[in-house]
């Protein structure tokens, strides 16, 4: 089915986005109305769950997924700049009401509607090129779990990046977990301790001078490791590069961003 002609998207900030990197959501904006969409920001958005869900509180999750249905009805699409979370609301958010027929329904179209923010603008709205020029320097990408295992988005960013003349140069395991994983990082630190190395080394070897993703976790996890260690690596998340906006803020974990 062809998007219409000004879909009208309600765009789901994440908990990260809003807390620590409020221009992901603005660069998100900018991407959609630059592609023709009417956007909105339902101010009555909360966390999506996942928490909760992941830690087996299953009244939490539910109670937040009725107030994300109620917000974020009456828009033709979901649109969320985080694989986990779009997976959240997409895969796992409708079977906390397969008990209540009625929210089931709810939600199921509401996981209908639901794409991450690069799969929508590529594998939806079919963009294929951004009025953007990459200002130099090579790129590498993390394919982070949540987004490439649940919604299939490997190629759709790779593309966007050939589009804007960035030379992508990949990790030897792009598809290996960071070790963030949410709750998994406090449960087993040790372990994602090692996972996050792994990765970072995987990074450094590759030469690159920025490291992209499409979900904050992973990239604040890897910006803080890549401190630690001493890489000279600058970290972003991939809409922040697509809606030409590096120049208005340091990279992730090198100062506070500007709010816009």
């Amino acid at each position: 089915m062809m998007p219409p002609q000004h879909p009208s998207v309600a765009l789901f900030v994440t908990c990260l986005v809003d807390l620590h990197r409020p221009t992901v959501a603005f660069a998100a904006i900018r991407l959609l109305e630059q592609a023709g969409c009417t956007v909105a920001v339902p101010r009555a958005q909360t966390c999506c769950g996942q928490p909760a869900y992941n830690a087996g509180d299953r009244a939490t999750a539910r109670d937040l997924a009725r107030g994300i249905i109620d917000a974020f009805e009456g828009h033709d699409y979901v649109v969320v700049p985080s694989g986990s979370c779009g997976g959240m609301l997409k895969h796992h958010m409708p079977h906390l009401f397969d008990d209540d027929p009625n929210l089931r329904a709810r939600a199921d179209a509401l996981a209908v509607r639901t794409f991450e923010l690069v799969s929508f603008l590529t594998d939806v709205l079919g963009v294929e090129s951004l009025p953007v020029q990459w200002p130099g320097g090579t790129v590498t990408y993390h394919d982070a779990c949540s987004g490439l295992r649940e919604l299939g988005i490997k190629e759709q960013p790779r593309k966007l990046l050939r589009a804007i003349g960035a030379p992508v140069v990949e990790l030897e395991d792009p598809e290996v977990c960071c070790g963030f994983g949410g709750l998994f990082c406090v449960k087993y630190p040790e372990i994602s301790v090692r996972m996050v190395s792994d990765k970072t080394r995987d990074i450094a070897a590759t030469g690159a001078d920025t490291v992209l993703a499409g979900d904050l976790g992973c990239l604040l996890n890897i910006a803080g490791r890549l401190q630690r260690e001493g890489h000279p690596v600058e970290v972003r998340h991939v809409a922040e590069v697509l809606a030409d906006m590096t120049a208005d803020v340091p990279p992730i974990g090198q100062g506070r961003p500007l709010a816009r």
